[in-house]
């Protein structure tokens, strides 16, 4: 089995990691910028839900991510959830106060980003945080279910990215405060980080490895690198397994703590984090001594490959403690 052909899908983006670092740059920026014009850069409410077509998706959603999340409502005229939905979405984007934007786009009118998102079904609802985009929802959801959701955006945007979202002015002009976010310098490490992607992409493990450790050299807490040393580690240790014959040893000995965690492995190079997770907790429960310890280990090196402020990381963090007390 070639690294090339494994999926990493669900587990870690290491675009998104270098887009939440330059968000967090960006953010920081605009907010001393504002500070040293004497705290400008409010927008009106009116700001904050905007009809959004092909033409003006990378200024109005793209770039605006950058700064405030953009929950995106994919709606249609003869969409009858559509009317229930989009109302109540609305009225959040004014009552959150500039937490977020709302950005809606007609399906009829612009089918290309209704392909792009992969949308199958309206109303649909993504969310695009620092250029990455994610699903939030389909259907017409219960208000308390949309809050919930919303909420968590919230959180996610705030730790990972440093959006904080917008600055409202209720008498601000509309339009106000709506200047293009500063261009970030291209940090010391990016042409070893870019190599070591690009070696990572043709399957070249030993040198992915090695890039990311000299970054690490200099700059231990550099989480791109922590996370691509990770992701580069996971693949090679899964290069050379064959999947059938280690599924089938983890099925035949469920309490074999090398066993389950090859499969373990496996399982999350195939995108199955929650699988992965499970199961070495699960084997934590059934371990003791140095099985037990080998066990937790490799769950903890599995988070790291995932990133801490995943929500599938705290809620496997959570089981873990109580396997283990």
């Amino acid at each position: 089995m070639q690294p090339r052909n494994m999926s990493m899908s669900g587990v870690v983006d290491l675009a998104a990691v270098k887009a939440a670092q330059e968000a967090k740059a960006k953010a920081e920026q605009a907010r001393a910028e504002a500070a040293r014009q004497g705290g400008g850069g409010a927008v009106s409410p009116s700001s904050l839900v905007i009809d959004v077509d092909e033409a003006g998706f990378e200024r109005e959603v793209l770039q605006r991510s950058t700064e405030v999340p953009v929950v995106i409502d994919f709606w249609a005229e003869w969409c009858q959830p559509c009317k229930q939905l989009s109302p109540i979405l609305e009225r959040l984007a004014v009552e959150y106060n500039g937490k977020f934007v709302l950005a809606k786009i007609d399906v009829d009118a612009n089918q290309m980003l209704m392909q792009q998102f992969g949308v199958q079904g309206i109303p649909a609802v993504f969310a695009v945080v620092a250029g990455q985009a994610l699903p939030l929802f389909q259907g017409a959801a219960p208000e308390a279910q949309i809050r919930a959701t919303l909420d968590q955006l919230v959180q996610v945007a705030e730790q990972r990215f440093g959006l904080t979202g917008l600055t409202v002015d209720p008498d601000a002009e509309p339009g106000a405060g709506e200047a293009p976010a500063p261009q970030v310098p291209a940090g010391p490490y990016d042409a070893l980080l870019e190599a070591a992607v690009e070696a990572l992409d043709a399957g070249d493990l030993g040198g992915a490895i090695q890039a990311y450790k000299n970054v690490l050299t200099d700059d231990p807490g550099n989480t791109e690198a922590q996370l691509g040393l990770a992701q580069a580690e996971l693949l090679r240790r899964v290069q050379d397994m064959d999947p059938q014959q280690v599924r089938k040893e983890a099925a035949e000995k469920p309490g074999d703590a090398q066993a389950q965690i090859a499969a373990a492995d496996l399982d999350l190079v195939g995108g199955h984090v929650e699988d992965a997770f499970g199961r070495l907790v699960d084997t934590v429960r059934r371990t003791t001594g140095d099985d037990r310890d080998a066990v937790r280990v490799r769950l903890l090196e599995l988070f790291d490959v995932v990133g801490a402020d995943d929500l599938r990381v705290t809620q496997a963090r959570r089981a873990l403690a109580r396997a283990l007390f």
